[in-house]
């Protein structure tokens, strides 16, 4: 198993809270995890199967009682009135670390673990995995102050570069989900349908109580050609045939279910009218390019879409980065109408780090252009900024630096 950057978080918080639920997406690696790093300290128990699940239903005390902690209950969404038995059993024990629990996120499953276990769980979200831990290099650097840092410095000198590299078109077709990138003998094209029909059209479409499934793969795929750019919902929800409110309410269980993310613009002051709404960005390249029906590397590289999808890449990174370490991401993006724009600016302890997205490896001077000038905007809070691109090497651009897209979070 590939090391994940999310056991040290989870670690962290078994010392402290009774109970700890990691969630994320279907396929993102939460059982293989558990059972993996946990096993010779707590027993495992799927809900998954429905010999179990059977049992639970009919007994929930019983079941509790047969299945002491420490233990895991995986696939806790099947389940989720057994929340208000686990909580009682923590308020006679709270003892820290003895319930691990697991699920995919759910609006039933959330709804019963912010009323039942409030004060009582941490709440742990895992995503595909990130580049580095693709790499093998999980958690290697735990700090995300250091990790900043340590890009942002002026010298760059403690980038040193790894061995393993994932090319770029293999990163934008085949995503970071933990079976693909782990076994490159899985049809992407197969995978990636299968994901689809079997998740975002089963488990979707049953928490939007969905009818006609023509209108909600038109949606699916109206949202993947807007991943990288600013959302405008009227548009989205015109083009898809819908209203307003309904577009809105099917892209927010998609934001809850970890497929896609909405980037907020950063507000400040700094004379201009800003762009309020967010961008939009699909958690995962693969699903997001077999939903565009890109299937080639050569046609996807040289395309319209590069530019969308390799700073979703880019972006993806930074939200595994903050979550896998269990801090809600304090991501931006700012852009004027006047056209400055930062495609990234990570708000921390008072400091504002801002990146350029650029795909080209051609980087000359101007690329630095609304780095520049946003930065004489914001003040004294303001890094000098980076420009991510498909480079092979940092090195300084005017007062900015350019850095490797495959090695920016590493």
């Amino acid at each position: 198993m590939l090391p994940r950057t999310l056991e040290k978080t989870l670690r962290k918080a078994l010392k402290t809270f009774p109970a700890v639920l990691v969630t994320g997406p279907r396929q993102s690696g939460k059982t293989t995890l558990l059972s993996a790093r946990f096993k010779e300290t707590h027993r495992f128990v799927s809900l998954e199967n429905p010999d179990v699940r059977a049992r639970v239903l009919a007994d929930p005390i019983g079941f509790l009682n047969e299945h002491r902690p420490p233990i895991i209950l995986d696939e806790i969404q099947y389940t989720p009135a057994l929340l208000h038995y686990i909580k009682s059993k923590i308020d006679e024990d709270r003892r820290p670390g003895q319930w691990i629990l697991s699920g995919s996120q759910s609006f039933p499953l959330m709804q019963g673990a912010s009323q039942s276990l409030s004060g009582r769980v941490a709440v742990l979200s895992l995503l595909p995995l990130s580049l580095s831990e693709s790499q093998g290099l999980g958690g290697r650097e735990h700090s995300l102050d250091a990790l900043l840092g340590r890009l942002f410095s002026a010298s760059g000198k403690s980038m040193k570069k790894e061995p393993k590299e994932v090319p770029l078109h293999d990163w934008v077709l085949r995503g970071a989900y933990p079976e693909m990138r782990a076994n490159p003998e899985v049809d992407r094209q197969l995978w990636c349908s299968s994901y689809i029909q079997t998740y975002l059209e089963r488990d979707v479409r049953q928490v939007l109580n969905v009818g006609d499934l023509n209108v909600f793969n038109r949606f699916l795929r109206l949202c993947a050609s807007r991943t990288g750019q600013i959302l405008n919902i009227s548009e989205l929800a015109r083009d898809v045939g819908m209203s307003v409110p309904t577009a809105k309410k099917w892209l927010s269980v998609l934001e809850a279910s970890y497929q896609v993310f909405l980037l907020p613009p950063h507000f400040k002051n700094f004379g201009k009218r800003i762009i309020k709404s967010p961008k939009l960005y699909f958690l995962d390249t693969a699903i997001a390019t077999f939903l565009l029906g890109l299937h080639d590397p050569e046609a996807t590289l040289k395309g319209p879409m590069i530019g969308q999808l390799f700073e979703t890449a880019v972006v993806c990174e930074w939200v595994k980065a903050f979550y896998h370490r269990g801090e809600r991401p304090e991501l931006y993006f700012w852009r004027s109408k006047t056209g400055i724009e930062v495609d990234l600016i990570i708000d921390r302890n008072g400091r504002l780090y801002p990146i350029e997205v650029k795909a080209s490896s051609t980087l000359l001077p101007p690329h630095t252009k609304s780095l520049t000038k946003w930065r004489a905007l914001s003040g004294s809070a303001a890094e000098n900024g980076i420009i991510v691109a498909p480079i092979s090497h940092p090195f300084s651009l005017g007062e900015c630096r350019a850095v490797p897209w495959d090695r920016m979070t590493e």
